[in-house]
C-alpha cells in the first residue's frame, strides 16, 4: 500500500527511529507532530518498517495489537492495529532476553500461528485462510514503547510498529484440528508467582478471528501473508511489566509452555 507522506509525518518516523535507536522514549508523536489519523500513522511506520530493511532486516511475520475490547474502549478505537516482525525480533523456548535491547518493556502471552502457505487475493475466505495455517505455538510478546511512560493513544502505538519489540516462541507446534482455542486457559508466572490470567476467547473472541482479521486487512493493502510468516494473535490476559531478573513462564492449555529470562 502506497501512503501520502509529509514533513511532519517524515519527522515524526524519525523521532521514532532515533528513540528506539538510543534507548531514550519520547513525547507522544501525535501531539508533537500533530498526527491525527490512523493512515498517517501508518506511513510513519512504514517508513521505518522500509529504513529497517534498508539496514538489513528481514520481514519475516506480523503482530496483531488492541485484540482486547477494554483496551480498544480505552483507546477509543473498533479494531485492532498491525505491526512488523523482523528477523532480529525472535527468541526460543528458554532464552534469555537481553534488557539492553529494551527501553520500558512489557510481556504478554499469546497463540503464534505460523503461515504453510502463500495467502493470495485482496479478500481471502475463512477457508482459504485455515488452508493456508500451518499450525499454532504458544508464545511470549515482549512489547515496548517508545512513547514515554506508555502514554499512548491510537496513532502513537500505530506509528511505532503497534509497540512491537521481541517474541519468543514455543519449541512444540500444534495442528489446529487438535485445539479449541477459544477455551485455551492461559497462566503466566513471573518469577513463580501468578501474573497474568486469560482465556482463548479475550482475543477477539477467538485467536484465529484475530489472525483472520490481519490476513484481511493485509489483503487489502496488498501485502498478503507469506509462507513462513509467523502471525502473533495478540495478547490472551493483560500484560505485565517486566525488567532484569524476572523468569516469565506461560501455560497456555493444550499448546503447552513457553519461557524466558530477562538479563
Amino acid at each position: 500500500m502506497t501512503y501520502t507522506t509529509d514533513s511532519a509525518t517524515r519527522d515524526a518516523a524519525l523521532a521514532l527511529r532515533e528513540a528506539r535507536l538510543s534507548k531514550r522514549p519520547i513525547p507522544p508523536i501525535s501531539g508533537t507532530y500533530g498526527i491525527a489519523t490512523a493512515d498517517a500513522a501508518y506511513a510513519i511506520a512504514e517508513i521505518n518498517v522500509q529504513a529497517a530493511v534498508a539496514s538489513g532486516l528481514r520481514i519475516v511475520g506480523k503482530k496483531v495489537g488492541l485484540t482486547s475490547k477494554a483496551v480498544q474502549t480505552q483507546l477509543g478505537v473498533d479494531q485492532p492495529d498491525f505491526g512488523v516482525l523482523f528477523d532480529d525480533m525472535e527468541y526460543l523456548d528458554g532464552q534469555d532476553i537481553p534488557t539492553t535491547r529494551l527501553m520500558q518493556p512489557k510481556i504478554e502471552a499469546e497463540v503464534a500461528f505460523v503461515m504453510g502457505a502463500d495467502l493470495t487475493g485482496e479478500r481471502p475466505t475463512w477457508a482459504e485462510f485455515l488452508r493456508c495455517v500451518a499450525y499454532a505455538l504458544p508464545a511470549l510478546e515482549i512489547v515496548d514503547s517508545a512513547i514515554s511512560d506508555w502514554k499512548i493513544s491510537f496513532v502513537d502505538t500505530v506509528a511505532d510498529n503497534a509497540s512491537s519489540s521481541l517474541y519468543v516462541l514455543g519449541d512444540q507446534p500444534v495442528a489446529l484440528g487438535a485445539l479449541s482455542l477459544g477455551e485455551l486457559g492461559m497462566l503466566m508466572t513471573r518469577n513463580g508467582a501468578t501474573a497474568s490470567v486469560g482465556i482463548g476467547a479475550a482475543c477477539l473472541g477467538h485467536p484465529l478471528r484475530a489472525a483472520y482479521w490481519l490476513a484481511q486487512t493485509m489483503g487489502e493493502r496488498k501485502q498478503p501473508l507469506r509462507a513462513g510468516e509467523v502471525i502473533l494473535s495478540g495478547a490472551l490476559g493483560p500484560m505485565v511489566p517486566v525488567s532484569a531478573g524476572d523468569t516469565i513462564r506461560a501455560n497456555i492449555g493444550a499448546l503447552g509452555s513457553v519461557s524466558c529470562r530477562l538479563v
